[in-house]
């Protein structure tokens, strides 16, 4: 192609400003990593006021873990709990929370600074805007909970990174380094499938808020856990009929539960990866399965799914989603090494998501709007055929 008809064709432009962008960030780059600029950026206010932004934020990176630990040392002593029926003065705290008084207010003017409590009348603490939140949803401290194993991966970051593994994550998560994941015991599933079944009401509650679900006559939730999910479900539609698939370990949990709530449900063990998935649903849901698995086996999952769909039946894809505006490094930072601790799965974008879903055979995938996207973004699909139920807007 000549220069004429590069430029006719926009392609010049295109690495004009490519190789404008590059040095324009390689100019900034040197001078962020001058001192002398640094020194000079402090004299100027509009300079000043960013040079400053920019040092909080790298402070918070390198204090980060020291804020986690402080909202981890709250949830085991069972603070928010404690100061749920209202403020409490220092020195009873520290009687309740068995800390010496000093040590005490260390951890409680922390918690203030992050916003977990508040500073009272009379030298009293009560709950902050953060620590309303955590004292009303259980499943937020159960999830802090959880993450001291993958602190405990997270200790020498370097060598989780170059064994692409961790291992207390790992071991949470059995399913996710089993050669036979449906061959798991009692045991093995029960703490992992407790802690979903805590932190489910907030995902269910957001999924509930974006999607109608009674224009369906069966709901199937696969990887369904415990059966949280379908729980509130029923609540909002009662009408509707109900299967649940998971593991045979974790189906047997599910049935307790769910009958124990009288529920009405049909539940099945097995391995989606081998074992076809129930027929008779109009409606699939897969709630936080997806980022679970890498691409093959999400393949396979997808492929089962369509399967057990009717023409014109719905998908349901909800979870945490890549590049979710706002949610800042959440997906790459946060679950990019969690599910790398775990062993396996990553995050992917609503786009990546939409196009496997595509390859899958389901056809026009679009986003149903959820209120808080960064805890869960929502993908429908259809399954191909005569136009059937589907899912609206709430």
């Amino acid at each position: 192609m000549t220069a004429e008809a590069a430029l006719t064709a926009g392609v010049l432009p295109g690495f004009a400003f490519a190789a404008w962008r590059e040095r324009a960030l390689d100019l900034r780059d040197r001078l962020l990593g001058s001192a002398g600029f640094r020194r000079l950026a402090l004299r100027l206010p509009l300079a000043r006021r960013i040079a400053r932004r920019e040092t909080r934020a790298l402070f918070d990176l390198c204090a980060g873990f020291v804020y986690s630990q402080v909202l981890a040392a709250c949830v085991r002593l069972e603070l928010f709990a404690l100061l749920r029926t209202g403020p409490l003065a220092a020195d009873a705290l520290a009687a309740r929370l068995d800390l010496a008084e000093e040590t005490a207010r260390r951890l409680l003017d922390a918690a203030v600074s992050l916003r977990l409590l508040a500073r009272r009348e009379g030298d009293r603490y009560g709950l902050g805007p953060l620590g309303a939140v955590i004292a009303g949803e259980p499943g937020i401290a159960a999830m802090v909970r959880h993450h001291e194993a993958l602190y405990r991966d997270l200790a020498d970051p370097v060598a989780l990174l170059r064994a692409g593994r961790g291992e207390a994550v790992a071991a949470y998560w059995p399913y996710a380094g089993a050669a036979d994941p449906a061959a798991l015991g009692a045991d093995s599933v029960a703490a992992y499938s407790a802690l979903m079944a805590a932190s489910q009401p907030m995902v269910a509650a957001e999924v509930l808020a974006a999607v109608r679900f009674d224009r369906f006559r069966c709901l199937l939730d696969v990887g369904g856990g415990e059966g949280a999910f379908l729980e509130a479900v029923a609540a909002r539609y009662p009408a509707l009929g109900l299967k649940l698939f998971d593991l045979p370990a974790v189906a047997a949990r599910a049935r307790g539960r769910l009958a124990a709530a009288g529920l009405a449900v049909a539940v099945t063990g097995g391995d989606f990866r081998r074992d076809p998935l129930p027929e008779g649903a109009d409606a699939l849901s897969l709630v936080r399965v997806v980022h679970d698995h890498d691409d093959a086996t999400v393949r396979t999952l997808l492929a089962a799914a369509r399967r057990a769909l009717p023409p014109g039946g719905t998908l349901i894809l909800a979870e945490p989603m890549s590049g979710t505006r706002g949610a800042g490094p959440i997906g790459e930072a946060y679950f990019g090494l969690y599910l790398l601790a775990m062993g396996r799965g990553r995050p992917r974008t609503a786009a990546r998501l939409a196009e496997m879903l595509t390859e899958a055979g389901f056809v026009a995938p679009r986003l149903v709007r959820t209120p808080t996207p960064l805890l869960v973004r929502v993908l429908v699909a259809r399954s191909p055929g005569p136009p059937g139920t589907s899912v609206n807007h709430a």
